[in-house]
């Protein structure tokens, strides 16, 4: 299997090379060369096909922003943005991700050795990942498709339980603001840098008919809130249902993962059994795959993003391996969690 070309974009030679050290730790990731800026990531580009670039979101000139639009309308090409805005969540984060970044990653607080090799693991991880992005996804005629307007819904005690990963913001957007204001307790396990829950959690709630929380220990469940839950040193998990409360737990990460989703699938299929709603979106990796199963083990219901919208659909292929058949867009997933009076919603 060929390995990974990665071409580095940023302003600053001491970032060029410590984030070359970084990604040559991995065996299936080779640097085929680092630019300074827009000008000559341009040049580069066409003499080196890179599969993935890093690009840093601050340099002099024509800005990482401004370039990343240009590359997704000209030339596109996954693209990781590196910025320490992304520690503080800022929006720009968030703007590359609609612009279409395939991810954003913190740069070390310090430029040193030491730093880069704490992360080094994690983004090496995050490229190769972003290497197998589906970048069609976004142009399919199922991405495109307008929300299915939901009607009246009527709440029988459901929990809805979301997990994603890389690609998956986007479709968690579109899929909470078409939910109704009196949706099930929405519980949101997105594997995404933390920095970026609060600015999601904030433009969710814009334009969310539900109201929109950042999750926190022992908060209890309520219908017609959508929780958000991001934070990397916690397991999140239900305690019970009904009446339950959101419990984050300190263990070690299942299986590489924390927030885990099958930790938190595993609970609500334990603990609300049929009335347990799975959704599984765009992201890398099998997390999730056994939570969806144990909901359907006892009884719930679970489905998935469509793969062909998805813009990394490993967890969600692993999710239908295990039996998941309802999917549909993002943005009309929201109709099957909260289908209109008495319409069933398929298991």
């Amino acid at each position: 299997m060929a390995a990974t070309k990665v071409l580095i974009v940023d302003d600053s030679i001491t970032m060029r090379a410590l984030f070359t050290s970084a990604l040559e730790r991995s065996r299936d990731i080779v640097v085929v060369g680092a630019a300074d800026g827009a000008d000559e990531a341009r040049e580069l580009i066409a003499e080196l096909r890179p599969n993935v670039i890093t690009l840093d979101v601050e340099m002099p000139g024509m800005n990482g922003i401004d370039f990343l639009a240009e590359l997704m309308e000209t030339n596109p090409i996954p693209v990781v943005m590196l910025s320490t805005l992304t520690q503080k969540g800022a929006d720009v984060s968030l703007r590359a991700i609609e612009l279409g970044a395939v991810d954003c990653f913190p740069k070390p607080a310090r430029a040193t050795p030491d730093e880069f090799d704490k992360i080094s693991g994690k983004l090496c991880k995050t490229v190769l990942t972003a290497a197998k992005t589906n970048l069609a996804a976004r142009k399919t005629p199922a991405a495109r498709a307008a929300p299915v307007a939901v009607g009246d819904y009527v709440w029988r005690d459901e929990i809805v339980v979301v997990a994603g990963g890389m690609g998956s913001i986007e479709a968690a957007t579109e899929m909470l603001t078409a939910f109704p204001a009196n949706c099930p307790p929405t519980i949101v396990s997105l594997a995404i840098d933390e920095g970026l829950g609060v600015p999601f959690a904030s433009r969710v709630s814009k334009a969310a008919g539900a109201k929109v929380k950042m999750a926190t220990d022992g908060e209890a469940l309520e219908q017609g809130v959508l929780y958000i839950a991001v934070d990397p040193a916690f397991h999140v998990a239900v305690d019970r249902w009904p009446g339950g409360r959101l419990r984050f737990v300190n263990r070690d990460p299942v299986n590489g993962v924390r927030p885990s989703a099958d930790l938190l699938f595993a609970s609500v299929a334990k603990t609300a059994a049929a009335k347990a709603i799975g959704v599984v979106l765009s992201g890398g990796g099998s997390d999730g795959a056994a939570g969806v199963a144990a909901i359907k083990a006892g009884g719930g219901t679970c489905m998935v993003q469509d793969p062909a919208t998805a813009l990394v659909p490993a967890m969600i292929e692993a999710a239908i391996a295990r039996g998941v058949t309802a999917m549909a867009a993002p943005g009309q997933l929201a109709a099957q969690v909260c289908p209109s009076g008495s319409v069933s919603i398929a298991a």
